[in-house]
């Protein structure tokens, strides 16, 4: 019986476990995983402990297709695809998302911290690609920056602030640049990550650490965009409550703010209606998750290469050291002496 090896979020310990690997059957794809983003989302769900049981996380994957099922040919859009193919899919399906599902219950090796992911879903949305697998695994956040530019209904030569400097929010950064931005404002940290935000377009930064004073970087931002009169957009792609009343005043009066920081749920905020959103005439949208279309979308711009995207990936880390990644980015968002931007896991040779 072949086995292979996955990392197991259990409670808050993380545990590298071996699991049978399945055989194919009509419809399904055995991928050999190459690289596996750990996303805010899996941090998020481990800080506040937002899945119970055993989950093999993982949902932004690349990999080999290692056997085909009988009745696959064709990828989502029609390109054949034969073993020996790469291929990135879309977490969601209509029996649950890829990286969110039970480890022990089979069919198993069902999230991408693994050496193999079993696609046992006939419904599966994958598509081939000959990107780099350092590109490729940043497809499914791109998507969501695809999403929420798509969503913002952002017009040429508008002023566009995005909080968060991790992978959302500097791809996103990407998509509005290449939407037409005029200018953009990046406001986060640490440095590591601000600096690759000048090289993908910010033309100006803002280090939360540096300026901690949330006034101060409203200020900051308000005397950078026309008249001083804020930005025509926000997107908020930092993940923390604190962000949103704060990026709302980074707005201009009828401005917009698009929330895509918060798909777990972290708790409330205090919020006046009338002083917050009303009064400024605001619009405010809010994105969950994409769809096969954003996909589609986003693979051929990708695939252009015309980012040095592959410099996000700052860390591929071995299975063993999932637990080390996910506490990097708890605190201090730094690995082995660097910051840390997007920190991949190898599934193994």
């Amino acid at each position: 019986m072949a086995t292979a090896k996955a990392t197991v979020m259990v409670g808050e310990k993380f545990e590298v476990r071996e699991y049978e690997i399945p055989d194919v059957t009509e419809g399904t794809i055995l991928l050999r995983q190459e690289l596996g983003g750990i996303c805010g989302t899996d941090l998020h769900n481990w800080e506040h402990q937002r899945l119970s049981g055993s989950i093999i996380l993982g949902h932004e994957n690349v990999g080999i297709i290692d056997k085909l099922g009988k009745g696959v040919t064709h990828d989502h859009i029609g390109q054949p695809v034969e073993e020996g193919d790469r291929i990135i899919l879309v977490p969601g399906t209509n029996k649950g998302a890829y990286g969110f599902l039970q480890s022990e219950e089979a069919p198993y090796l069902r999230g991408g911290f693994a050496e193999y992911i079993y696609l046992w879903n006939p419904d599966t949305v994958f598509l081939k690609t000959t990107m780099p697998k350092e590109v490729a695994v940043l497809t499914e956040p791109y998507t969501i920056g695809v999403h929420g530019v798509m969503r913002s209904g952002m017009q040429f030569g508008d002023t566009v602030v995005v909080q968060g400097s991790g992978a959302i929010g500097l791809l996103t950064l990407v998509c509005a640049r290449l939407s037409g931005a005029g200018q953009l404002v990046l406001v986060g940290g640490p440095p590591g990550r601000l600096e690759l935000g000048k090289r993908l377009g910010a033309d100006l930064t803002i280090d939360i650490a540096e300026v901690p004073d949330p006034e101060e970087r409203i200020q900051m931002v308000r005397d950078f965009t026309p008249k001083g009169e804020g930005a025509d957009l926000v997107f908020e792609c930092a993940g923390f409550l604190g962000a949103i009343p704060e990026g709302l005043d980074y707005l201009r009066q009828s401005g917009t703010y698009v929330e895509m920081g918060h798909f777990v749920d972290v708790g409330t905020f205090q919020c006046n209606p009338n002083q917050m959103l009303m009064r400024k005439n605001l619009r405010f949208e809010a994105v969950w998750a994409s769809r096969p279309e954003h996909f589609v979308r986003a693979l051929p711009v990708l695939e252009k290469h015309d980012y040095p995207y592959e410099d996000l990936i700052s860390h591929v880390i071995p299975l063993e050291r999932v637990a080390e990644g996910f506490n990097a980015l708890h605190s201090g968002y730094n690995l082995d002496g660097k910051d840390a931007i997007k920190i991949a896991v190898a599934g193994g040779t």
